[in-house]
């Protein structure tokens, strides 16, 4: 899977690597092997994954070359985002 990164994006794992150690590598597993795939606004998807006690996300959509890595981010609010299989 080709993986796009917008400058945003790249500008947010900067940040989120200075403050958690979120690494390009990382953003890029959790895209090819998420713990799960929510929807987001505006036709977006997220891929998340649990760690270091929070949640990271991803924000994506899918283009013809691959998947767009729009943002990244941190939370520590891991209840409002995850969706329990129902």
């Amino acid at each position: 899977m080709n993986i796009i990164w917008t400058m945003h994006a790249d500008e947010r794992v900067r940040r989120w690597h200075r403050k958690k150690g979120v690494t390009r590598e990382l953003v890029e597993e959790v895209l090819r092997k998420p713990e799960q795939v929510v929807a987001g606004d505006l036709n977006t998807l997220v891929a998340q994954r649990r760690w270091q006690g929070g949640l990271l996300r991803v924000p994506f959509v899918e283009v013809q070359e691959g998947r767009k890595v729009l943002t990244v981010y941190w939370t520590s609010r891991t209840a409002r985002y995850w969706r329990d299989p129902t």
